[in-house]
């Protein structure tokens, strides 16, 4: 085995954001079925999973999913995500296989009820770098809501078009993109809303609006202090948008509430049970060969042997 392929001396653990790579995959890809049973988004998540394995030589890694059940968000606000357009039953369908995927590989993964991956991924996220002064997260994501948790050593590696066009977000790169640091896109969120996830915001705040306002003010909390001061009179805010900030000041903290990621989950793992070593083929060559992934194996066989 070739070491320097698959190994680094920089400590890092890999977070997979199962759920939207799978979407991605599958919207990505034409239908590819194997013995009746489509596998376009396993064959994509696949593929994913053995680029990250080439490219970033993982020492820990876990896979995150979401469950069905209702997550504390839906608790909170019944429309939460309610306008989404729920992908077909064959998409659902693959999750399971996914996990047979993960498991061959050894790959712990992650679910809790009640949670979103996103909130498992910020609680492992925080919690590693917490854990370990030296180690730098990559999270492997379809989606940008956790550039929130980017930070000195938490990147966000995003698939920008399909499954092979990637972006790789740190501090400088959020900041160039929205003009503010990574922990304050929930407040961002708290104001221009997120459509994808049915999060309101303010009414009448777009994203230009909204930028300038965190920009300005930074968190919701010091934008409300500053319009509730006696000093108010000084700010130079449109006297409407005054208006129309404090009459959904509620809402807005409610949006921020709601998109702000939990890092603090209470989950039944540590780093050390994240560790994680390349297998040899013949350990994933049954359930490889079960969907008839057979350019996907002899990739993976030719980076191990190379």
């Amino acid at each position: 085995m070739n070491q320097s392929l698959f190994s680094s001396p920089a400590k890092n653990l890999i977070l997979i954001d199962s759920n939207a790579i799978l979407h991605r995959a599958y919207h990505a890809l034409p239908p590819l079925s194997s013995q009746g049973q489509l596998t376009n988004a396993l064959y994509g998540f696949s593929a994913v999973l053995i680029r990250i394995l080439k490219e970033f030589h993982p020492q820990y890694l876990a896979a995150c999913f979401d469950l069905p059940q209702p997550t504390f968000r839906h608790l909170a606000y019944k429309e939460y995500k309610a306008k989404r357009i729920k992908p077909p039953q064959e998409f659902y369908d693959q999750i399971p296989l996914a996990k047979e995927i993960l498991s061959a590989f050894k790959i712990p993964i992650i679910e809790k009820p009640g949670y979103e991956a996103d909130d498992l991924i910020g609680t492992l996220a925080v919690k590693a770098t917490k854990e370990s002064p030296d180690i730098e997260v990559i999270i492997i994501t379809g989606d940008l809501d956790t550039l929130q948790l980017v930070g000195p050593r938490i990147k966000v590696w995003t698939l920008k078009k399909g499954i092979k066009e990637v972006s790789l977000m740190d501090v400088s790169a959020v900041k160039e993109r929205y003009g503010f640091e990574p922990h304050l896109l929930a407040d961002f969120k708290g104001l221009k809303g997120d459509p994808s996830d049915n999060i309101l915001g303010v009414p009448s705040i777009g994203e230009k609006t909204a930028i300038s306002l965190i920009k300005e003010f930074g968190p919701l909390e010091n934008l409300y202090a500053s319009l509730e001061s006696e000093n108010q009179d000084k700010i130079k805010i449109p006297a409407r948008l005054k208006e129309i900030l404090i009459q959904n000041k509620d809402q807005a903290f409610f949006s921020k509430n709601l998109a702000l990621i939990n890092t603090n989950v209470e989950l039944d793992c540590s780093l050390k049970d994240l560790k994680f070593e390349m297998p040899p083929p013949e350990q994933i060559k049954p359930v490889f060969e079960k969907f008839s992934f057979k350019s996907l194996y002899q990739r993976y066989v030719n980076n191990w042997s190379a």
